[in-house]
């Protein structure tokens, strides 16, 4: 059973950056295909970025491209969401989420991972 823990989370001003991290709190490997997703109070969750581990390709919503950055470290069995230039819009409840076996074929569908985190807090004061 995979259990996914995520860290980094805080309170940042607009312009700052964080970095969150995801691990499985045993250190076994997660899955194929993980990715990022968050909430904000009242909004449906979304999407944000995933990464097939194999291969390393990485898929970004519109909303982050060019501002955050989802990576892996194999050795550490973690992947990683840089965010940078952080907007008051960014703020919510930050999840990772793991699936398994396959790639990252519909990556922005919640039912497409097996596994998820409890989540990380991320707010941005303007």
């Amino acid at each position: 059973q995979v259990h996914l823990v995520e860290s980094g989370g805080g309170s940042v001003q607009a312009g700052g950056s964080l970095r969150l991290s995801c691990s499985d709190s045993n250190n076994r490997y997660s899955g194929n295909c993980m990715g990022w997703f968050r909430q904000a109070p009242g909004k449906e969750r979304e999407g944000v970025a995933a990464i097939a581990r194999g291969s390393g390709t990485t898929n970004y919503a519109d909303s982050v491209k060019g501002r955050f950055t989802i990576s892996q470290d194999n050795a550490k069995n973690t992947v990683y969401l840089q965010m940078n230039s952080l907007k008051p819009e960014d703020t919510a409840m930050y999840y990772c989420a793991a699936r398994q076996l396959g790639s990252c074929y519909t990556w922005v569908r919640e039912s497409w991972y097996n596994y998820w985190g409890q989540g990380t807090q991320v707010t941005v004061s303007s």
